[in-house]
């Protein structure tokens, strides 16, 4: 087993000397309670979201073939830096664990702490946070939505002779492309409903929820 972290397309790289000895993965699903008049409380049952990964190791001094994964070790304090370098950066890193845990993600390094213990001058250790991310771009993450869907492809090549509505309830199965191309005639205009209802949805474009009331703005409104 590998333990890897990428940047930049693979520009530079840097493999864990020392094989972390646990990953911890939280793996949230969206779930939201909601109490309504003279029914009680009900629960909605949301989509998937972004999994967490969490690892721990050190940056060894010195090679010992007991415990590092190969002899070229890198500087610790370099190697630590590095990687606090790629999180200021502001872009994701690549992360990846070959075997059977069969990790290979794009990943927000969401914490980073590292440093010296007392009585092992030399080594680095360090703790490690990342969050999957996800690349938004329509071409990419909403056009395969239409491959699978001849009635939404159909309805995003026709112009709509419908007057746009101005709002819109999410439904299961919703997704800014087919809200998009259901309300306008062509799903390449979600970002036209994300960007009037970023304060909605958040941070994310593809986590909707169902009962999410949006304001569709008109074409050619922002």
């Amino acid at each position: 087993m590998e333990f890897w972290l990428k940047f930049n397309n693979e520009e530079e790289t840097l493999q864990l000397p020392v094989n972390p000895a646990e990953i911890t993965v939280n793996s949230p699903f969206g779930f939201e309670d909601v109490s309504v008049s003279n029914f009680g409380e009900y629960t909605v049952i949301g989509n998937n979201q972004l999994r967490s990964y969490t690892i721990s190791s050190f940056f060894p001094r010195d090679h010992n073939e007991s415990f590092c994964a190969y002899s070229n070790l890198p500087e610790p304090w370099s190697a630590a830096r590095q990687i606090e370098r790629w999180q200021k950066s502001g872009k994701p890193v690549r992360f990846v664990v070959t075997g059977s845990a069969g990790i290979d993600i794009p990943a927000t390094i969401r914490n980073f702490t590292f440093g010296e213990r007392g009585g092992e001058p030399g080594d680095v250790y360090y703790a490690l946070e990342m969050k999957e991310y996800v690349f938004i771009g329509a071409s990419r993450k909403f056009g395969d939505v239409a491959k699978k869907s001849p009635e939404v492809r159909i309805a995003a090549m026709r112009p709509s002779t419908k007057e746009t509505p101005s709002s819109y309830a999410v439904k299961s199965g919703d997704s800014l492309w087919k809200i998009a191309a259901r309300v306008y005639g062509n799903g390449d205009d979600w970002r036209k409903i994300y960007d009037k209802n970023r304060t909605v949805i958040g941070a994310n474009p593809n986590l909707l929820q169902p009962g999410q009331k949006l304001v569709i703005p008109s074409v050619g409104k922002n």
